[in-house]
Parts: C-alpha cells; sequence; structure tokens
C-alpha cells in the first residue's frame, strides 16, 4: 500500500453534513491548525466543512446530486451570462493578496473567453472574502444576488492563495464541480474507502452522468479540480489511486489549469 509520512489531523465528523446556501461549518481547533500551519498534505480546500470540502450548494443543487431531483444537465444552466464575472475583493485583503487574486483571474481570462469585470451596480456579481477557515466557492451562476468565494489570508503562494487554488475556486464559481466524482472515474483511479475518515466517504460519490457534463473532454487526472492522493485519509494512506500510478504525486496539482480543463472550460462556455 502507498503511505505518506505526515501527521493525520482528525477533522470534524461535521464535514459529513451538505450544506445549504450561506450556512457555515464550524471548523474544529485541529482543521484552524493545520490552516495556519501550512503544514497539510492535502489540498486547503477540502478543509473547510462544506460539500465535497468546498463546494457551498444551494437546496436545489443538494437534491439534484443525491439524485432527489431530475431536471436533466445541471451545469450547462449554471453559465454567467454573456460571460462576465463580476467581484469584489474585501478590504481584508492587502495588495499583494489582491494581486495574487487578480492574476488568477488575468490566467482564466487568458485562455478562455471568460471576462472578470470590478463590480459596478450588477445585481449579481461575486464577493471575494478572506474568513479564517479555508476556502470555499458557490457553484455557477444562481441569479441570486451577491455570490460568495472564500480565501482565508495568507501569503501569495500559500494555503489558499496558491495560484491554482484560487483558479480552483473560480472554477466552481464558473460551474464547474471535483473531477474525481465524475461518472467515469472509476476507468481511470481506485477509491480505497477503507482509509477515509468514517462519515466522509460521501466526499467521494460519483456525480450522475445525466447531470453533470464532461463536455466531451476526457477524464482528467490532472486537472486542477482532482483531489490529491490522500484527500480525507484516516491513516496517512492513499484514498485515491490512479490506475497509472506514475501520476500519484501530481494528481491533485495546484499549480494551474491543465489543457483538459482549458478545453472543458471553453466548450462549457462556448469560447470556441
Amino acid at each position: 500500500m502507498i503511505k505518506v509520512v505526515a501527521f493525520v489531523t482528525l477533522i470534524s465528523l461535521t464535514l459529513g453534513s451538505p450544506i445549504t446556501r450561506n450556512r457555515r461549518v464550524e471548523n474544529t481547533p485541529e482543521n484552524l491548525a493545520l490552516i495556519e500551519s501550512g503544514n497539510h498534505y492535502e489540498n486547503i480546500e477540502q478543509l473547510s466543512g462544506q460539500y465535497q470540502g468546498d463546494m457551498v450548494l444551494s437546496e436545489k443543487q443538494e437534491r439534484l446530486l443525491k439524485g432527489l431531483e431530475r431536471t436533466g444537465l445541471i451545469d450547462a444552466n449554471m453559465k454567467w451570462p454573456n460571460k462576465v464575472v463580476p467581484y469584489v475583493l474585501s478590504d481584508v485583503f492587502d495588495e499583494d493578496q489582491k494581486n495574487h487574486i487578480e492574476a488568477g483571474l488575468r490566467e482564466l481570462e487568458r485562455v478562455s473567453c471568460i471576462t472578470f469585470v470590478p463590480r459596478t451596480d450588477e445585481v449579481n456579481y461575486v464577493r471575494v472574502n478572506g474568513q479564517a477557515g479555508g476556502c470555499w466557492s458557490e457553484v455557477g451562476f444562481l441569479n441570486e444576488g451577491e455570490q460568495e468565494v472564500n480565501l482565508a489570508l495568507d501569503r501569495p503562494e500559500s494555503g489558499c492563495f496558491r495560484i491554482g487554488t484560487i483558479i480552483h475556486e473560480f472554477l466552481h464559481t464558473l460551474g464547474f464541480y471535483h473531477m474525481q466524482s465524475a461518472t467515469e472515474r472509476d476507468d481511470y483511479v481506485k477509491i480505497a474507502y477503507e482509509h477515509i475518515l468514517s462519515g466522509l466517504e460521501h466526499n467521494f460519490d460519483k456525480y450522475p452522468a445525466d447531470m453533470i457534463s464532461n463536455f466531451g473532454v476526457d477524464y482528467d487526472v490532472l486537472s486542477v479540480m482532482h483531489y490529491p492522493a490522500y484527500g480525507f485519509t484516516k491513516n496517512g494512506y492513499a484514498t485515491i489511486i490512479p490506475h497509472d500510478i506514475t501520476l500519484i504525486r501530481t494528481m491533485g496539482q495546484r499549480a494551474g489549469m491543465s489543457d483538459k480543463d482549458i478545453s472543458r472550460l471553453n466548450s462549457m462556455y462556448q469560447c470556441n
């Protein structure tokens, strides 16, 4: 078996309850200490206490993903109108942090037809906050006024301020879900349920094929939206094992978007 040499943090079992929009789950002192230390062996967005670690779902999205409601593809209806996302940065960020967030947005613009614009009087927009407790985002365009992305304060390229993590959260905002829950994932990775923290197994549920689209792009172990190998581990052993074992160290990377991420984004927003 594959094992990482690292201490195992006992993540609060409150993580096991999917939340409704704008509800927050309290982080345990252990979680907050791990987040603040920067010594975590898994991506920080898994520690926020939200659905699958960092997704804030509306009640409708939660019902759909649980299979309690069927309305066809949900991500196809979550695109931002006119491919424009107005946003506001909280005053808690210093100039270096603001510049790093802006760099992530500019990278998303560079590889797609999406435009991020400072909000003026738009009703629907994204507010980027800096609360303690990790990184999270609401998913897709909700048409309900202000939406949230949270990036816990840190120095650039640490914690929530890794450029790939900023991009990861804004891809949620644009309508992306996590790669490792794609319907076809078992053809590419094995989920080692015996190593997952008790009560958190739902974080590895697969999305229904008729509800979440891959937009014609194959599964991508190297996606910036993929979990790392040791996500939600209870004992330091890998919970996700790629069939191509040479990818185990790069799976879950947060350096930036993969080629397939870029293709999927452009396909979703019909940029090509």
